[in-house]
């Protein structure tokens, strides 16, 4: 597992270690069960605080990416990818809705919306 921490980002550093590891889970590149590094081998590797590491496998393991045992260390848990696209989908849904009262306050069509969206959609296909 590879994580890279950019210093040319605004991003906090926990942010990037959780978004890359979704973003890994979502590829199928880590998988329910695979065990990720403990916090003291990823901070040493990162040249971080282990406190950092920590809030970030907090975060993981709160939006039920990770599982961690006492003893065992932490694994990739089942729920982490059904919990993410959930979440991109109600996130999706809010652009959705701003986008409809927008179209229906301006007279556009819902035909022509439903066109662009399709259009943006296939974009990158």
């Amino acid at each position: 597992m590879e994580i890279i921490i950019s210093s040319n980002t605004n991003q906090p550093i926990y942010e990037q270690i959780t978004s890359q590891i979704k973003a890994m889970v979502m590829s199928g590149q880590l998988k329910q069960g695979d065990p990720i590094p403990s916090m003291r081998s990823l901070a040493k590797s990162l040249h971080i605080s282990v406190i950092t590491v920590q809030r970030a496998y907090e975060d993981l393991q709160r939006d039920g990416f990770v599982e961690t045992t006492v003893g065992r260390g932490s694994f990739i848990s089942a729920g982490g990818k059904q919990f993410y696209q959930e979440e991109r989908q109600r996130q999706a849904e809010e652009h959705l809705l701003k986008a409809a009262e927008i179209a229906r306050t301006s007279g556009i069509p819902l035909s022509k919306l439903v066109e662009l969206l399709t259009m943006f959609y296939e974009e990158d296909e």
